[in-house]
């Protein structure tokens, strides 16, 4: 069994790599508005990144997807209501962690449904 320690490095790892992807994004920063990151395009989040600790704890828009991942056990929809505008809250344990592939993926889609469209046309052309 991994130490506490190596567990709490693990899902920090995972939260700083999703930290570093969305704000690679064109026009992202950070902000604290609770004392806990988000990532804004803009004026607007698209990722609250919950604390540290040993599970990876985060929020995202996902109008595509949103749908097919509420359908698995570490998904729910975001309180507050914003659960109803397509904002979805991942809880995973350390043990469980999902790829960096899955996390890139979820914080750009959240990117794209916030950002304005031509920031969006930017990421598309700096892709190729």
């Amino acid at each position: 069994m991994a130490s506490d320690e190596a567990v709490e490095d693990r899902v920090e790892a995972a939260r700083e790599a999703m930290r570093a992807f969305g704000l690679s994004l064109p026009e992202t920063r950070e902000d604290f508005p609770w004392g806990e990151s988000a990532l804004k395009v803009r004026k607007k989040v698209f990722v609250f990144l919950g604390g540290g600790g040993p599970h990876l704890g985060f929020s995202v828009k996902l109008p595509a997807s949103g749908e097919d991942v509420l359908c698995m056990p570490f998904a729910r929809p975001t309180g507050y209501g914003l659960g109803k505008s397509g904002w979805v809250s991942f809880r995973f344990e350390a043990d469980a962690l999902p790829g960096a592939d899955d996390l890139r993926g979820w914080v750009e889609e959240s990117y794209r449904a916030v950002a304005p469209k031509a920031l969006v046309k930017a990421l598309d052309r700096a892709a190729g």
